[in-house]
């Protein structure tokens, strides 16, 4: 459950002046303009900033002068979004407004508490906002003693009493806010509210036999996730809460399998198609979000989000950003999961070479040694391809690791892994020869390609080391591991497909 007064505490304001162009052509403004009187006792003969929340930033929309006596209005022709603002002081003290329907009222209080003194008049927003505050101010020192209790608690019976004496707070605070909600039903106050609240599960239903599904609540859950919380309303991305409410569904909600999140993610874009705004901040968050990801395969979603939405419809985007991205897509679309390695030509050079070439600096250099093979005419049930620099200083770890485990568990287990050196030409055959010699890396697959870097591209290896592990049919079945984690995917692979 989200506290609100903590909430509030923990977000960082981020003030700038720089407006970003996004946010400029406000589709939901209307016409009629803002008029708020403001006084503040304890403030004199300033400045004030008036500004919106965007996410988690503020940006600001107007200031006021205030005047020997406190007093100054924030005046505009046009009526502001709806949403949550802040009034920032040059004091570095801020207090935030509902910006609702009606933005004719004035304001009054003291920078001494501004909460506690907080006055209004023409804005029922705002008394309402206030009013839960103020509640919520009240309840935070009855929950600090009682999580210091708990902690404290000198038996399990003690800590169930204090646990539900937090449960009374916490429903109190919850049936305050559907009371404000039965109240206010127009109020943008009462929309924000209620999106604070977590989703009631009920307990699950019986079957005829009188049994439980385990997964039922978890369903319920996630099939409710957004019921308190309208991702279509673009009020809601002038708040602070918008974007983790978004992520938390994603990285704790939903499960990670790629078809899954792909589904979601169609119903998150979806869901704000009807506002431009709305649209943008979604698909721009979802983008950079799988983009940036480190968990194998998400590049599949990014791949996704490319080509369904953010080439065809990221408006904002300039031609040669869109072009980049085409190609970024057909560079990435044959490497997902699941789909078969692509096949590349290499040089074999087999173990003699090696050993002859360790005191032969003519034949270190020689690169025609060994024999070209295609990647599909090896045989196994699986192969591990892992692309590497002997000048790479990850390389020099992760290489000498890799041929260990190959030693200790892959070979054993009738895996074949194909090292393939990425560096080209004589002076790159120095190098690794070198190094193999140097770390005896002779029991592996040795292979690179002297004076064509095309598998390099195919493969889209922009660092080293790279690491794809294919099964028998050479699909992709892992990809951008660490050598430790191969034999643990294989084993996992092969418990959940045998047939394969």
């Amino acid at each position: 459950m989200i506290n609100f007064i903590d909430m509030l505490s923990k977000i960082q304001v981020k003030l700038t002046f720089l407006m970003i162009s996004f946010l400029i052509p406000l589709t939901f403004t209307r016409c009629q303009g803002y008029e708020i009187g403001i006084r503040l006792n304890g403030i004199q003969d300033t400045t004030i900033i008036l500004a919106h929340y965007y996410n988690k930033t503020i940006y600001p929309d107007d200031t006021a002068r205030l005047d020997l006596h406190g007093k100054g209005k924030f005046i505009g022709k046009k009526s502001l979004p709806e949403g949550l603002y802040v009034v920032y002081l040059p004091t570095t003290k801020y207090f935030e407004l509902i910006i609702g329907k009606n933005q004719n009222f004035s304001i009054e209080s003291d920078t001494s508490n501004l909460i506690d003194h907080f006055k209004v008049k023409g804005s029922s927003e705002n008394d309402v906002f206030y009013d839960f505050q103020r509640y919520m101010i009240s309840k935070k020192d009855d929950l600090a003693k009682l999580q210091k209790s708990l902690s404290s608690a000198p038996n399990e019976q003690e800590k169930i009493k204090v646990r539900k004496d937090i449960e009374s707070i916490n429903n109190e605070r919850i049936n305050k806010i559907k009371t404000i909600n039965s109240q206010y039903p127009d109020l943008f106050v009462a929309t924000f509210l209620k999106a604070t609240l977590d989703v009631e599960v009920p307990e699950p239903p019986k079957d005829k036999n009188g049994k439980i599904d385990s997964t039922w609540q978890y369903y319920y859950y996630r099939h409710h996730y957004f019921d308190n919380f309208n991702i279509s309303d673009p009020r809601m991305l002038r708040t602070p809460l918008y974007e983790d409410k978004v992520m938390n569904y994603l990285e704790k909600v939903i499960p990670h399998y790629t078809d899954t999140i792909n589904s979601e993610v169609d119903m998150l874009i979806d869901r704000t198609r009807s506002d431009s705004i709305l649209f943008r901040f979604m698909l721009v968050t979802l983008f950079n979000y799988y983009g940036k990801s480190q968990i194998m395969g998400m590049d599949a979603v990014q791949v996704h989000i490319a080509e369904k939405y953010y080439i065809p419809d990221a408006y904002w985007s300039d031609k040669k950003f869109i072009d980049d991205l085409k190609e970024r897509v057909a560079a990435l679309k044959p490497l997902l999961l699941g789909k078969v390695a692509p096949d590349v030509q290499l040089r074999i050079v087999p173990v003699e070479h090696f050993i002859a070439a360790a005191t032969d600096t003519a034949l270190k250099k020689y690169p025609h040694a060994g024999s070209f093979l295609n990647l599909s005419q090896v045989d196994a049930n699986y192969i591990v391809l892992i692309f590497w620099e002997a000048t790479c200083g990850h390389c020099k770890v992760a290489v000498p690791r890799m041929y260990q485990i190959y030693k200790d568990s892959l070979e054993k287990m009738g895996v074949k892994v194909i090292a393939i050196s990425t560096l080209f030409g004589e002076d790159g055959k120095v190098e690794w020869v070198n190094f193999v010699n140097q770390h005896k890396l002779y029991d592996w697959i040795n292979a690179w390609n002297p004076y064509d870097y095309k598998f390099k591209i195919i493969y889209d290896i922009k660092s080293t080391p790279q690491i794809f592990v294919l099964n028998k049919k050479k699909e992709i079945i892992g990809k951008r591991i660490g050598p430790e984690n191969v034999v643990d995917l294989i084993n996992a692979y092969s418990k959940q497909y045998p047939e394969r």
